[in-house]
């Protein structure tokens, strides 16, 4: 007779996993701020996945504030979950040991609802990896009443449909107050007993922001979707973003986990302000992430301070799609300054416009580290960036750049964006003549030449934007581009520029799955399948695996990402929050007007004798 084994899963994993893995420290737990509850005291325990790993996740700060506000109500335990990275996954599956969270060690499958941030188009196939991980079937339908509730949030959930056959539900919109009344709702639900298909219907229909796709069918006609129906008349087909109204008291996460390995981000990181007043056309969270709301400079005081003293970070960096339009940005930036200068703590302020920052920059000197000076230019002509709206003027944008190297900093990080609609050669040149007229700036202050870090990303239309209907550009345009680029820099003999290029596969990708509808399920599925998993990383991402998968299934990748949609046609993402259709193609058609109107004014000139 033997022994009957008694190690806990807890036990194996620290037995069998962490000893041969490369960095333990990604998956202990056990950091300062970790909650850990009792779950036989809790009537609801929810799996907060990232599918990504702990570095990056712990800097998400989405994840944090869930975290914070599901573990505040009583009888909830909400616990972290990362992607492993590639030895770790190898590990779990020869020792057969399932995907855990980090703060008890339980599977996936063990809590009462797994809940994905879904960041971006490409972190897909790491969903379904980390639900085959846990023993979890990818597919909803394939998931019985044994199996948890799964549900996605985060910017994807406005254009979900391509992975509507692996979540139950998702939460559309801002998440603080809507997790909330989803755990509550879910609760109740629990303590009546109900089946999970009666919970999920309960959501749907109480809540404007709660997409329960199983619910809804979609007719076709060749690419086009000729309907979108519901399965019981009294279920809503278009949803709205939930909206956090009292943005000034909505909870925070004050005393945010200390990672244990350097995240990506590693800093108190407080919202100053949520949504943003530019319409950048290409741009979806312009659109999505609304309407503006402002935090008083006491409470974001209060927040940085008491989030500084939970966790002895260095940097407090003040978040927001455009901090410039932030109304008491001085007062504020003064108020931390005063605090936290003695302290060693400097100060990040991301997403600053180039007119405000002129103003800011005798404030900003003592108290911003200037180790380098972020702009997003996105286009480097004046007539490009009034059709995509951004209105930078080239005057404003040196007179920064000089201001800048008065007050002590000697490069730049600069953003640009190739394939937009209007785009022509010469807007592709001046990349590199602008950023070389930038760094040789530097000259008349003292003498040397700036370093300029230019960051060169290719057009993808985004769901919810005015630019939505258009096709992308060839993968050939692209690696054209890239060529010209490297090509003119040469020619400058410009080896103070050093220019960052997105991946091009990549790019196209994203468009390809991005607007699609819902029967790109089974190309995601089989993509993973065939191996496809850390698609944002260049050490995992093979773009040949997605090529086989599209062609599978009859569908070319490129033509897909280079779909023009019809301004008549039902969009797969038309019923998932964001702004109305005619709003939106009144933008396209201004673009289209100031796109027009150059190439009306070039054939005049080229006629004049």
């Amino acid at each position: 007779m033997t022994d009957k084994d008694t190690t806990t899963p807890a036990q194996r994993i620290s037995r069998d996993f962490l000893p041969f893995v490369r960095k333990p420290a990604r998956y202990i737990g056990g950091e300062i701020n970790e909650v850990v509850k009792d779950h036989q005291q809790c009537d609801l325990t929810v799996a907060l996945c990232f599918p990504d790993v702990y570095e990056v996740g712990m800097s998400n700060t989405g994840l944090g504030i869930l975290y914070t506000v599901l573990n505040g109500m009583d009888r909830v335990a909400a616990e972290r979950v990362f992607s492993p990275w590639t030895d770790a996954e190898q590990v779990l599956r020869e020792k057969d040991i399932p995907l855990f969270s980090l703060e008890s060690r339980r599977s996936l499958a063990d809590f009462d609802v797994i809940g994905f941030s879904l960041t971006t188009e490409l972190c897909y196939t790491n969903v379904l990896n980390m639900l085959d991980l846990a023993g979890i079937e990818v597919r909803s339908d394939a998931r019985d009443e044994d199996w948890p509730i799964v549900i996605g949030g985060g910017t994807m959930a406005n254009c979900c449909e391509p992975i509507a056959d692996f979540i139950d539900i998702f939460v559309l919109g801002e998440g603080e107050e809507a997790a909330a009344e989803l755990a509550e709702l879910l609760i109740a639900e629990k303590r009546k007993g109900v089946s999970k298909q009666e919970i999920l219907l309960s959501a749907a229909r109480q809540f404007e922001w709660a997409y329960v796709p199983r619910f809804y069918q979609c007719e076709y006609d060749g690419e086009r979707i000729t309907a979108f129906e519901p399965q019981y008349p009294d279920l809503r087909v278009r949803f709205e973003n939930a909206v956090v109204e009292d943005f000034e008291n909505a909870r925070v996460a004050t005393e945010p986990i200390v990672p244990f390995v350097q995240a990506v981000h590693e800093r108190v990181s407080v919202e100053i302000m949520r949504g943003c007043p530019g319409r950048c056309r290409f741009c979806q969270a312009s659109y999505c992430k609304r309407p503006i709301r402002y935090r008083s400079v006491d409470r974001i005081f209060d927040i940085a301070r008491a989030s500084y003293h939970a966790t002895g970070f260095d940097t407090v960096s003040l978040l927001s799609l455009s901090s410039a339009e932030y109304p008491e940005l001085e007062e504020l930036v003064s108020r931390l300054h005063e605090y936290f200068s003695d302290k060693h703590v400097g100060l990040s302020l991301p997403s600053l416009r180039v007119d405000k920052q002129l103003r800011l920059l005798p404030t900003l000197m003592t108290s911003v580290r200037k180790g380098g000076l972020t702009i997003a230019v996105e286009a480097a002509s004046e007539r490009l960036r009034e059709i995509i709206c951004k209105p930078i003027k080239d005057e404003d944008l040196f007179a920064t750049a000089e201001a800048a190297y008065r007050a002590g900093w000697q490069r730049f990080k600069l953003y640009f964006m190739v394939g937009l609609p209007g785009e022509t050669e010469e807007d592709i040149s001046r990349i590199v003549e602008l950023s070389y007229r930038l760094a040789k700036l530097r000259k008349g202050i003292d003498g040397k030449t700036g370093q300029i870090n230019a960051a060169v990303s290719w057009f993808v239309p985004k769901p919810h934007t005015p630019f939505g209907w258009l096709a992308q550009k060839p993968l050939s345009y692209f690696q054209q581009a890239k060529e010209l680029i490297l090509d003119q820099k040469i020619r400058l003999r410009a080896k103070f520029l050093q220019f960052k290029f997105h991946g091009i596969e990549r790019s196209v990708l994203e468009s390809a799955i991005g607007r699609a509808d819902r029967r790109l399920g089974p190309v995601i599925e089989a993509a993973w399948r065939k191996g496809a998993k850390f698609d944002l990383w260049d050490e995992c991402f093979d773009y040949s695996l997605w090529v086989k998968a599209f062609g599978e299934s009859g569908i070319d990748i490129e033509t897909a990402a280079q779909r023009q949609f019809g301004r008549d046609e039902i969009l797969p993402w038309e019923h998932l929050g964001g702004p109305g259709r005619k709003y939106l193609l009144g933008h396209l058609d201004e673009a289209v007007s100031l796109i027009d109107n150059e190439a009306g004014n070039t054939r005049s000139a080229q006629q004049q004798p």
